[in-house]
């Protein structure tokens, strides 16, 4: 049985995590990177945790985040908190993620308000690359149940993306649902939170809070999301790592069909069916995806777009399987 710390400092000292000013920094900037990928649909944080060998700390100090530190937090036990939780590696490594997603969150709130059709493209060919990515995760990609669940997957998200409203709610519960959803995405490399923020509808309405938290509104926004983020780590991503750990190359086709089918939402060319009028802002309740009208210097740039997309994932994802070999 590990000796119980005489005081906080001592509970905070004794948690994994950088021991030095120099690892501190490293780690930071680890996290940095993994929160601009985490900003970018179809870029997947944990890849870059791959990349930067940090991916099994990661998952342990997820892991660290479960019912005994609950219960310590409900009691106001500080010192067992810190004895439990990987706090001093989660503190630094969240500095970084969120000061590359606060940072970024305003770059790509322009582009997607102002060039809207080339940073479809874009997401578009970065998840498409990550479909395959995590496709590559399936063993025995060809046997009969896993075929079925790529097909159930793909079908599925298909339908499912088609139910969406273009506007989705902006109630509270369902940013705390999207939250829920949303960082499951952290355990698996390959698939993005930002993915599933924009499957939801909920992408630009967040992003557009963080990049402007004082805002009136938006810490209420972020709160609320980051709310079912830790509710969603403490049960979501369980059940999901369960499914992993017994089941998981079906469970990597399911999702694997699920991107795929989820593309359907993410195609950057839209005609509009149905609008209508909320506060004097014009709203898109309906839209079909289409083909651009003609081949011009826009669609060319679209289609350059999404190859670029495809082959940077597809590059961080062979980086990624070499760092792991080395691992």
């Amino acid at each position: 049985m590990a000796e119980t710390p005489a005081t906080l400092k001592d509970a905070v000292m004794a948690s994994p995590g950088p021991r030095t000013p120099k690892e501190a920094g490293l780690l930071a900037a680890k996290g940095f990177a993994m929160g601009t990928a985490d900003i970018i649909p179809g870029v997947s944080g944990g890849t870059i945790a791959f990349i930067t060998g940090i991916y099994g700390q990661l998952l342990a100090a997820i892991n660290s985040v479960n019912g005994a530190a609950l219960k310590a937090l409900l009691k106001f036990d500080l010192k067992g908190l810190f004895a439990q939780v990987h706090v001093r590696f989660l503190v630094v490594l969240l500095f970084g993620i969120g000061t590359a997603v606060i940072s970024t969150a305003r770059l790509m709130h322009y582009l997607m308000d102002e060039h809207p059709v080339p940073t479809w493209a874009l997401f578009f060919g970065l998840i498409l690359a990550s479909a395959l990515v995590v496709g590559r995760e399936v063993e025995g990609a060809t046997k009969p149940a896993n075929v079925a669940g790529v097909v159930l997957g793909a079908v599925g998200a298909y339908v499912f993306v088609g139910l969406i409203p273009v506007e989705t709610p902006t109630a509270p519960w369902f940013l705390f649902l999207s939250g829920m959803i949303a960082i499951c995405a952290m355990i698996l490399p390959g698939l993005s939170g930002s993915f599933l923020l924009l499957i939801l509808g909920k992408y630009a309405y967040v992003t557009g809070a963080i990049k402007d938290p004082f805002a009136a509104g938006s810490l209420l926004i972020i709160v609320t999301f980051g709310a079912g983020a830790v509710v969603g780590l403490l049960g979501f991503s369980r059940i999901l790592g369960w499914l992993l750990e017994h089941f998981r190359p079906l469970t990597m086709a399911v999702l694997t069909g699920f991107m795929i089918g989820a593309l359907r939402k993410v195609w950057p060319y839209k005609e509009v069916l149905e609008t209508t009028v909320i506060r004097g802002k014009v709203k898109v309740l309906r839209d079909a995806n289409v083909l651009p009208d003609t081949f011009d210097s826009q669609a060319m740039l679209a289609l350059g777009l999404m190859v670029a997309g495809f082959l940077v994932v597809l590059a961080l994802e062979r980086i990624a399987g070499g760092s792991k070999a080395e691992a």
